[in-house]
């Protein structure tokens, strides 16, 4: 891999453009810029607007470009940006004018899930290091098509899996890997919550100061409707995942952690159904997977979007099976180990989720050019859990994978489902 040397890294943070020049200059005069990244963030909503607080709280990047289809966002942002530092970056509605910049080292992406690949893949083959929201992917081809993609550019791409940041995480994996609970064989991830979905409502005009048709980018072309619109829109195929997607990939990456399998699995079964929620969603309120891997290990899933309560005391959380005990682990910052047939009590810690330590982790790599902590490779593997999942439960039978050929064997309309229609010019 190519490596950034100081000299280019500080040559290509100082170069002057129309769109990082103002904020560069008014942070060189405080004697800030030289050693920060400069980051470009596209999709400046609530996770957007998140990384845009984080970023200019620390002392590691430069906010200098933000760009959103909605201005009223864009303006927030900037004006965030503008109280934190006293410089403005500039705001555009077309992302494609940030990867154009060749002042920024890297962009954020955190988009609704559509546009999520067809923006990161753009910016890798644009130069640029890329911190991708999850899921990483909308459909499985999509992670594919983002590793090579990141090789074939040498470019870093951090997965927003932030609990593999977490001293938590870090504490379990030394634990898990000196066989504390012997070897793991089963892992199952929970994502249990109460959901209220939207009753159905007209179409409408889109909001002022919204590029809708950008917003739809390469989803099919629908009327716009408040519903699939700002805080809702992950309900609905052509734009989100469905809650296995949206907070389980969360439990789902952390229990193919905890696992550790060689690859992909290789037999999927999947039930899903509606038996509580009402209102408009396009997706199961309860959901439960089983995925097999060829060497013997197994991967469970379980969903309840209807209840206010979790499992093990957590909404989101994850159960290691070892043959000599297992470890009850949660993104919320907790694992505790039980041993033996009593389940006596062993290690057990309490820490942060990872937030800061991941984007800041991001940040290092683009520097020093090492693979981050949730690569490429890990989205692909990750998502691959949603998305096969997705579809054993819509198809409504087993589905049997070959990880090496990435198809579902002799299963022509489940396969289908393993990528999607784009409509032009937005195709990947």
């Amino acid at each position: 891999m190519t490596s950034l040397t100081r000299r280019k890294f500080l040559s290509q943070a100082a170069h002057t453009t129309t769109l990082a020049g103002p904020l560069l200059a008014a942070l060189s005069s405080r004697g800030a810029a030289n050693d920060r990244v400069v980051v470009g963030i596209i999709g400046v909503g609530g996770m957007g607007l998140g990384h845009v607080k984080r970023l200019t709280e620390g002392s590691q990047a430069v906010v200098a470009a933000v760009s959103d289809v909605d201005e009223s966002r864009m303006d927030r942002a900037t004006k965030l940006v503008k109280d934190a530092t006293g410089g403005s970056p500039k705001a555009v509605g077309d992302f494609r004018k940030l990867l154009d910049d060749k002042s920024l080292n890297a962009v954020i992406v955190a988009t609704p899930h559509h546009w999520h690949c067809p923006i990161a893949i753009r910016a890798l083959e644009a130069g640029k290091d890329v911190y991708l929201e999850k899921p990483g992917s909308h459909v499985f081809r999509e992670g594919r098509l983002l590793v090579e993609a990141a090789r074939k550019q040498n470019r870093i791409v951090q997965h927003g899996t932030q609990m593999r940041s977490s001293e938590v995480a870090a504490k379990a994996r030394e634990l898990l890997d000196s066989g504390v609970i012997g070897l793991v064989k089963m892992s199952k991830a929970w994502n249990q919550q109460r959901h209220k979905h939207r009753q159905p409502v007209a179409d409408a005009p889109a909001p002022p100061g919204v590029d809708y048709a950008m917003w739809l980018g390469p989803a099919p072309r629908r009327p716009f409707n408040p519903n699939r619109f700002h805080g809702n829109w992950n309900w609905y195929r052509d734009f989100g995942n469905g809650d296995i997607g949206g907070d389980g990939i969360h439990d789902l990456d952390m229990a193919l952690f905890g696992l550790n399998p060689k690859t992909h699995p290789v037999r999927i079964t999947a039930h899903g159904s509606l038996i509580d929620l009402t209102g408009e969603t396009e997706f199961p309120d309860n959901m439960s997977v089983a995925y097999h891997f060829e060497e013997g290990k197994v991967l469970l899933y379980e969903e309840r979007g209807w209840t206010p309560y979790g499992h093990y005391g957590f909404d989101s959380g994850n159960a290691f099976y070892g043959t000599e005990g297992f470890m009850v682990f949660s993104r919320r910052g907790y694992f505790q180990v039980y041993l033996g047939k009593k389940e006596e009590p062993g290690p057990g810690m309490r820490g942060g989720g990872g937030y800061p330590q991941h984007l800041y982790n991001f940040l290092d790599c683009v520097r020093s050019r090492r693979q981050p902590i949730a690569s490429a490779e890990t989205v692909h593997r990750s998502c691959a859990l949603v998305h096969l999942g997705e579809i054993a439960h819509r198809v409504q039978r087993v589905l049997h994978f070959d990880p090496e050929t990435e198809t579902i064997v002799n299963d022509k309309e489940a396969n289908q489902l393993l990528t999607k229609p784009y409509t032009k010019p937005w195709q990947i």
